[in-house]
């Protein structure tokens, strides 16, 4: 395929780390950091910019960053010219694990997480397990929250692994291995059911309520790390699944256990519910007042589109506080 010209995707973060993947002196768009800038004024900027960079539809978009980074920088491309090409070069651990694979971009749009969007996939991912040696503890636990997740879809024998990997004192050798085989369990999963029709919803685990913590989080001001809603909607769904699948207890209470250890309680009280149901009720995946969860059989099967009533929804809430 003819390029023409490749710029690249920044935020005033990630900016200071083209150097050490060699595209530094590429032309480049830099976007504000943080969940409240994946915006479609954000987008309208990026359109503005590659047009004055003389883009055209032979051009390609190199996403530099987190999942914030690549789900606009992704949405950009693909709708600039009707879509051109882009690259994702994910900069943190839940972006290389997740948002760097899979095709979906967006942005947050009516109050709504990742409410216009489209799905593409990036011509190429490009993944430095080295630059995970530049983020702070709790970056790496964010990522670590969505690889526990794999662990639930995968089946016992990741999920272990994934629960024994001390995230805190860093191997790159030994986490290199896990984020290629969570790649590939992703990869997987999005070659069989890449518009989300069936198989893939698996992978939202944990995000029917994790999405509803990030998105009161943005409502009140509170810098809240998307994995770690994702750790404390897991704990929801788990406690769901107990009551409404058959799931063993044993699984519940080692989460629990686990997710208060290393991701802390959830910043929420009781008069908080209401506004939570409220949020759940107007994700994209739910219809009619409907709120569907993933929930689990046992580790390694799960059942999508489960229709849970709020009453139990926040008895779970009640449970994971």
């Amino acid at each position: 395929m003819l390029i023409d010209k490749e710029i690249v995707l920044v935020d005033n973060n990630t900016e200071a780390l083209l150097h050490r993947i060699g595209l530094e002196a590429l032309p480049r768009v830099v976007i504000e950091s943080g969940e409240v800038n994946k915006s479609i004024m954000t987008v309208s900027s990026v359109w503005k910019q590659m047009m004055e960079f003389g883009m055209t539809r032979h051009s390609r978009l190199i996403n530099v960053g987190g999942g914030m980074v690549l789900d606009l920088g992704g949405f950009a491309a693909s709708t600039y010219m009707r879509g051109i090409g882009f690259v994702n070069v994910p900069t943190t651990l839940l972006a290389m694990v997740d948002a760097s694979v899979g095709g979906k971009t967006g942005v947050n749009f009516g109050g709504i997480k990742n409410g216009v969007g489209v799905f593409s996939e990036a011509d190429e991912v490009r993944v430095y397990p080295e630059l995970l040696e530049t983020l702070d503890i709790k970056e790496m636990l964010s990522g670590y929250a969505e690889m526990l997740k794999h662990g639930f879809v995968s089946g016992k024998d990741l999920l272990d692994r994934t629960y024994g990997y001390d995230i805190e004192r860093l191997d790159i050798n030994d986490l290199k291995i896990l984020i290629n085989e969570n790649i590939d369990l992703k990869r997987s999963i999005v070659n069989e059911d890449f518009s989300e029709k069936g198989r893939r919803k698996v992978l939202n685990f944990g995000h029917t309520a994790g999405h509803a913590f990030e998105e009161l989080g943005i409502e009140k001001g509170l810098k809240l790390r998307h994995g770690y809603c994702v750790a404390w909607g897991m704990v929801v769904a788990t406690y769901i699944s107990v009551v409404k699948t058959g799931l063993e207890r044993g699984e519940l209470t080692r989460l629990r256990s686990f997710v208060r250890e290393i991701w802390g309680e959830l910043p929420f009280d009781c008069s908080h519910y209401a506004r939570l149901y409220e949020i759940m009720c107007g994700d994209k995946k739910n219809w009619d007042g409907r709120v569907n969860f993933t929930l689990l059989r046992r580790v390694g099967d799960l059942v999508t589109d489960f229709d849970v009533e709020k009453e139990l929804i926040f008895e779970a809430i009640d449970f994971l506080r």
